[in-house]
């Protein structure tokens, strides 16, 4: 656990020095310029839509998996189901991606 800890600590370091490092450059530039808003929404939008429909994805694959071994008669109509799941599932990510499309081209 120490270890871990460690890592976390120094990945965090590496990963903020360089932004503490040009923040006073960072400040000036985005005191003149409102619309980075808009960029980190897009960068919002299109990795949690991917996140969730990430999740999503695994647990339908997964719970399909699962009820096909247990009854292999049911694979056919389970299978129907689980493409119709994705494919809503998928849209979800397909609306992320639009929003920040629309966000970035709104700058």
């Amino acid at each position: 656990m120490r270890t871990l800890g460690k890592l976390a600590f120094w990945t965090l370091a590496v990963v903020l020095l360089p932004m503490a490092a040009h923040a006073q450059e960072a400040a000036e530039a985005a005191a003149g310029d409102a619309t980075w808003g808009y960029a980190v929404g897009a960068g919002l939008a299109v990795g949690l839509a991917g996140l969730g429909c990430g999740i999503g994805q695994g647990l339908t694959a997964g719970n399909t998996t699962a009820g096909i071994a247990r009854n292999p008669g049911a694979a056919g109509n389970m299978f129907t189901n689980f493409i119709l799941g994705m494919v809503l599932i998928e849209s979800i990510a397909i609306y992320g991606f639009l929003v920040g499309i629309l966000l970035v081209f709104s700058i």
